[in-house]
């Protein structure tokens, strides 16, 4: 089955979307939509057999396009989405699903209720080498994780409109629920404002979930080092993910806490082996993305990133931003049934 789908939104990630989307054998790219004529023609000479528009009308009165794909500005996502699934298309939407709760829970079950698959882009977690590091901890070869962090951190872009936490939180809290695989039942962030008034440069968030695991993010573009990396510690091994590394993408340490022996001791010893690197594929993680949402309306099935991880992204995000405004006060997340 071949899937006939859509990009809206062509000015910043929609062309990365729409180039890996028209290279998969299994899907076609039928429409590329933007408010911006100039954008579009842009593009044209790229895709002679796409059809360009600035009507979002268009994909949605198409009865032959099985899909639409989302890559506009954050607070259209949510009634974009909604108008894709109302037109009962499958849906791929860019990170966050949405701005508030409420809509992106509204999306998930609309998209159930609809049987249509709602996907949001968490690009990390289909990442090889963040797929590597989720083997490791459910084959238990970790350990008990005790905790895990990541760091998200570069000078610049400043955005004037989103602060540290909407604009690059997404990616590291959808990687620490799937990888723990719990719900948070607790959140809590502090962040300072230095360039721009109420829009945080740095952030700094805290995740509490129910096994006992604890998640800790730091984000900036207010730092010298351009960082991108997550750390997960087991009560056996530790490993970590660095991005930025072109070969050693993940590094499994052999070090860990000695149980002691005996009542009485001056200190816990540790255990210090073998580093291992595990070789990584190299295939670009958007690919991956793209063909895990082509293959997913082909076969009919709900992929890892859907629409209800979707929104625990943005319930997290939500509740941090309320923790930000009362000076880190922790914000307690109802648990998912």
């Amino acid at each position: 089955m071949s899937v006939r789908l859509g990009v809206v939104g062509m000015n910043y990630w929609g062309p990365n979307l729409a180039r890996n989307f028209d290279r998969l054998p299994s899907c076609e790219l039928a429409w590329c939509c933007d408010l911006s004529t100039a954008l579009l023609d842009r593009h044209r000479a790229s895709y002679p057999a796409t059809t360009f528009t600035t009507r979002y009308e268009d994909l949605l009165a198409d009865d032959e396009l099985d899909a639409i794909v989302i890559a506009t500005s954050v607070p259209t996502h949510a009634a974009l989405a909604r108008m894709a699934l109302d037109a009962r298309k499958h849906t791929f939407v860019e990170k966050p699903l949405a701005l508030e709760v409420a809509d992106a829970r509204a999306l998930a079950a609309l998209a159930d209720e609809r049987q249509r698959v709602l996907m949001v882009d968490h690009l990390l977690v289909y990442h090889p080498a963040i797929q590597a590091m989720k083997q490791l901890i459910d084959s238990g070869s970790l350990g008990r994780i005790f905790y895990l962090y990541g760091n998200r951190l570069n000078l610049g872009i400043v955005r004037p409109d989103e602060n540290a936490l909407w604009s690059l939180g997404p990616h590291d809290i959808s990687v620490m629920l799937w990888l723990v695989g719990e719900r948070p039942v607790e959140v809590s962030a502090t962040g300072e404002s230095y360039l721009q008034p109420d829009v945080e440069d740095v952030v700094f968030g805290r995740i509490r979930f129910p096994s006992g695991v604890i998640g800790h993010l730091h984000l900036s573009w207010l730092d010298p080092h351009k960082m991108r990396r997550m750390t997960v510690i087991g009560s056996e091994k530790m490993v970590v993910f660095d991005d930025m590394e072109t070969e050693r993408k993940v590094t499994v340490y052999d070090k860990g806490p000695v149980p002691r022996t005996e009542t009485y001791g001056e200190y816990i010893q540790v255990r210090s082996g073998d580093i291992h690197i595990p070789k990584i594929a190299g295939t670009e993680p958007l690919r991956i993305v793209c063909e895990e949402f082509v293959s997913s309306v082909a076969e009919g099935r709900r992929p890892v990133a859907d629409g209800h991880a979707g929104a625990a992204v943005v319930e997290v995000l939500d509740a941090m931003g309320k923790s930000l405004v009362n000076q880190g006060t922790p914000v307690a997340l109802a648990q998912a049934t």
